[in-house]
C-alpha cells in the first residue's frame, strides 16, 4: 500500500489534471470524492471519503468498492498509455469483486501493472491488431485493511 509520501510520486499537477479528467468524464467520480493521489507510471493510487460513498450500514456501499476498483484499473492503463503515445479507447470488458470486510473509513485503491513482458505483449497487440485486453487487479483499503479486490478484464482500441 502506498503511504501519504507518495504523493509525490507523479506531479501534483498530473494528479490533479487526472482527477479533474475523471470529474468531466466520468461524472460519478466527481460525486464520490475520488482523487488520484499517486501515480509512478507502474502503478496508481486514488482515493475517496467515505460520506458520499456510505450504504445504509454505514459502511462504504459495495457499488462505490467496485467502481473504485474498476477506476483504479483504468486510470493506470489511460496514464501508461497516454505516456506511451497511443491512443486508444479503453473500456471495461469484466469485472469480479472480492469483498472481504465491511470498509468504515476512507477509502484507498491500488492498481500496479509490473509484469514488463505482459505490458509489452499488451501495447504490441494494440499497435498490431488494433485492439488488447490486460487483467489488472486493484486492491481497496480502509482504515489500512484490505477490504475488496477487484479484478478486471479491459480492453483497448487503437484510435
Amino acid at each position: 500500500m502506498f503511504n501519504n509520501e507518495n504523493r509525490a510520486e507523479g506531479s501534483v499537477d498530473l494528479l490533479d489534471d487526472v482527477t479533474a479528467y475523471l470529474h468531466d468524464h466520468i461524472p460519478l467520480t466527481a460525486h464520490m470524492g475520488v482523487s488520484v493521489v499517486g501515480y509512478d507510471e507502474k502503478s496508481v493510487r486514488i482515493s475517496a471519503p467515505l460520506e458520499p460513498n456510505l450504504n445504509h450500514r454505514n459502511t462504504a456501499f459495495g457499488g462505490s468498492l467496485s467502481t473504485l476498483g474498476i477506476l483504479a484499473g483504468w486510470t493506470l492503463l489511460h496514464l501508461r498509455l497516454k505516456d506511451a503515445g497511443i491512443a486508444n479507447r479503453l473500456v471495461i470488458q469484466k469485472s469480479e469483486m472480492d469483498f472481504k470486510r465491511p470498509a468504515m473509513g476512507a477509502l484507498e485503491v491500488v492498481c500496479s501493472q509490473t509484469d514488463l513482458v505482459e505490458w509489452n505483449r499488451f501495447t504490441k497487440m494494440i499497435v498490431e491488431k488494433e485492439k488488447s485486453r490486460i487483467t489488472l487487479v486493484s486492491e481497496i483499503y480502509s482504515s489500512g485493511e484490505v477490504v475488496a479486490v477487484n479484478e478486471g478484464i479491459f480492453v483497448s482500441l487503437k484510435m
